[in-house]
């Protein structure tokens, strides 16, 4: 499609996105206004380290302070500000927060899903682009994972996106809601601050002299994806969504459609770093976790003609380069980073 195209459909458009804080967020909300997008936030903290608010775009944006599950704040949000897109980014995305707290996960993730789709369908909103995850398919002795697959979900995150994307295609045909699902594989960049991942952990104790700690036996198996294609992605399915009604209720994969262990992404940032002495620390103490994960990508290639613009290298040294100037000259820890 034409950049043309992509102009003038967003030129004007009312946005609302949840979750526009956090990694993913902080990438779609910049690439929305300047497409001359009127986005609205919903927040429910506002991070003053958060790459949104550091970048100068919250004072592009209008912001509604709430939660998720708060479905008069929801119903309002996209009825005053004549919301016609709206992108569900909000969760709870870290796997390990999941495990100690289940029920705030599934508060947040299943809760906060149905009611936001239900303020959609009640204010006649025009399309809803749900992020979900890879997590969503469970484990599977069959990969890559093809939208097709069953969701299984067994641990608590997993699950909790499983049900998202069962709720999202319900409401899809029972009630005729224009929406559309994503799964992405493991999105890295600049600007994320949940330092138990393995990217920004990885950086973030190399760069203060310390070993990186590996809680699993470092052969887990990941898809990634650079933050700014999974981006570009979520904007190509809700213009892909306006042309071709027959997208609603559909689920979309989106990854480098790769397959690096854990221990090959650390060995690739350590040699990028130039610190390949810092050996990591492998503790092989994971539990409640899938072995292995990686995406077929094929439909969103063919009917979208989606393709990532940058690989996992490329990708890296961008995201390097932020850590690098962001957190500044190396400093001791009182203890290392974990993924």
């Amino acid at each position: 499609m034409s950049e043309m195209w992509n102009q003038h459909f967003w030129d004007g458009r009312p946005v609302l996105v949840t979750g526009a804080t956090g990694l993913l967020g902080s990438a779609l909300v910049p690439m929305l206004c300047e497409r001359g997008a009127i986005v609205t936030a919903l927040v429910r903290d506002r991070i003053p380290q958060s790459r949104l608010w550091s970048s100068g775009y919250q004072d592009k944006i209008g912001c509604v302070y709430g939660s998720l599950t708060d479905a008069n704040l929801m119903r309002r949000a996209m009825a005053e500000h004549e919301i016609k897109t709206v992108f569900h980014l909000g969760a709870q995305t870290l796997v390990g927060v999941a495990k100690k707290d289940p029920v705030g996960t599934l508060e947040s993730n299943v809760r906060g899903t149905w009611l936001l789709l239900e303020a959609a369908r009640q204010t006649g909103i025009e399309q809803v682009v749900v992020a979900s995850s890879d997590k969503a398919y469970g484990a599977s002795e069959k990969l890559p994972y093809s939208e097709d697959y069953p969701l299984q979900g067994r641990y608590p995150y997993d699950v909790s996106k499983s049900c998202t994307d069962l709720i999202t295609t319900m409401y899809a045909t029972t009630f005729g809601l224009p929406a559309t699902i994503v799964r992405c594989g493991n999105l890295f960049g600049g600007g994320d601050l949940n330092f138990s991942r393995l990217i920004p952990g990885v950086i973030q104790a190399t760069l203060r002299n310390e070993r990186f700690v590996i809680r699993s036996d470092g052969k887990y198996v990941r898809d990634f994806l650079y933050v700014e294609d999974a981006a570009d992605a979520y904007l190509c399915l809700a213009e892909g969504m306006h042309r071709d009604p027959t997208f609603y209720g559909e689920a979309f994969n989106f990854g480098l459609e790769l397959r690096p262990t854990m221990l090959e992404i650390v060995d690739m940032i350590l040699k990028m770093m130039g610190r390949s002495d810092l050996e990591p620390i492998i503790q092989n103490t994971a539990s409640a976790e899938i072995r292995e994960q990686y995406l077929d990508a094929t439909k969103a290639r063919t009917r979208l003609s989606w393709s990532p613009r940058c690989g996992l290298e490329e990708g890296l040294r961008r995201t390097i380069a932020w850590y690098e100037q962001a957190l500044g000259a190396p400093a001791p820890l009182e203890a290392s980073a974990q993924a």
